[in-house]
């Protein structure tokens, strides 16, 4: 996690949001870091960032980005007899993946994010669907969301922010 991802946030991360939080949602796991890694955090403290960890809530695959279809999309073609060529095998896959593959899978997350807003944290809720395809095709795949104003002030609401 400081070697990989917080290296790579660091050399990546817009210098003109410097000033705002960085979530790093992980499942729950019990190989991830615990939120407050004391390691972690010394780590994050020398970057100069606003870095923070956060486990995604129980139960909800929804909400992992790495079950949406990360993992699936990995080709992964290589066979790995051993754990060296195992390593290998997962490095050259990062190096070599798309991130538009993954801002698709994002753009689920956040879509499922807004469903569970409003349906008040609950997931009584269809993943949506964006005809992604078609807008990559013309050009007009998103970055991003927007959340509407009027939800995101219901939610805060809802928390007692």
């Amino acid at each position: 996690m400081i070697g990989k991802v917080l290296k790579a946030i660091v050399e990546r991360w817009p210098r003109e949001y410097a000033g705002k939080t960085i979530w790093i949602q992980q499942d729950n796991a019990p190989s991830h870091l615990p939120v407050d890694d004391e390691e972690f955090a010394v780590a994050v403290a020398q970057t100069g960032l606003d870095i923070r960890l956060i486990n995604q809530p129980a139960n909800s695959p929804d909400l992992n980005v790495l079950d949406l279809g990360f993992f699936a999309s990995l080709t992964n073609e290589q066979i790995s007899r051993n754990l060296d060529e195992l390593i290998e095998n997962v490095q050259k896959e990062f190096d070599n993946y798309d991130p538009a593959t993954l801002n698709r899978e994002f753009l689920t997350l956040q879509g499922c994010m807004i469903e569970v807003m409003k349906d008040g944290g609950g997931n009584r809720y269809k993943i949506p669907h964006m005809n992604k395809d078609r807008l990559e095709a013309l050009g007009m795949l998103p970055k991003s969301f927007s959340c509407d104003r009027q939800l995101y002030e219901d939610v805060i609401a809802a928390l007692g922010l």
